[in-house]
């Protein structure tokens, strides 16, 4: 199916929702959500799904990241407590 369109973009772009996805890569929304189920279930991505408030009414849908992804520490961190 769209699983490595979908991972790519993911490894390009970073946590997105699925919408987002589906229109910056031309697929539709419902073979973005069985692509993003093929690769959750290979543990590749993990998923949450989320709510968010368009023109006062409520869209649900999933945000999608990579497993075992770890952001960079923000700038001007302090060093962790030293036991």
């Amino acid at each position: 199916m769209y699983t490595k369109q979908v991972l790519d973009y993911l490894r390009k772009h970073g946590q997105e929702v699925d919408r987002k996805i589906a229109s910056d890569t031309g697929i539709s929304l419902i073979q973005v959500h069985e692509s993003v189920k093929e690769l959750e279930k290979a543990k590749k991505i993990f998923t949450c799904s989320i709510t968010n408030f368009e023109l006062g009414e409520a869209v649900e849908g999933l945000m999608c990241r990579i497993s075992g992804y770890i952001p960079p520490a923000a700038p001007g961190r302090k060093s962790a407590a030293k036991v």
